[in-house]
Parts: structure tokens; sequence; C-alpha cells
């Protein structure tokens, strides 16, 4: 599946590691609650999250270009 860009806000933690905060689509500003997951890819990595909105989404970070990719969305049901 081919994600959508999006704009990633992030906090780099005590090692350096960027975690998402906050993310932009469609002109919106989306917060993140809760980060439910995350796993490392030979050139990506993924964090699935849930926004304040209370649906879930995988963010993929590309670690070479530094873009950010919207791969999957889930509304709450």
């Amino acid at each position: 599946m081919e994600g959508f860009r999006v704009e990633v806000e992030c906090y780099a933690g005590y090692r350096g590691e960027e975690t998402p905060r906050a993310f932009h689509i469609g002109g919106r500003r989306i917060e993140i609650c809760e980060v439910l997951d995350r796993w490392i890819a030979p050139d990506h990595r993924y964090f699935k999250v849930r926004g304040v909105d209370g649906a879930l989404y995988i963010l993929r970070h590309d670690a070479v270009s530094g873009e950010w990719e919207l791969t999957f969305f889930e509304a709450k049901s």
C-alpha cells in the first residue's frame, strides 16, 4: 500500500530516537495520545498510534529521505 505524505512533529528522547507526538494531514493537526507499537524494517520505522480523535494510525518514517507517510487509518468505532 502506498501511503499519504504527512508532516510529523516529533520528540527526540534521551537516546536521540524520534517519537511522533502529532501529525498534519489535510489541513488538520492530529495530536497523538498513545504510541501503541513500534517496529523497524530495513529502510523504515513504523509507529502504530492512537490520535486524540480515538482513531488508529500507522505512520512510516523513511530512514533515508526523512519523510513520513500515513500507511493505515481506522476511525474510532
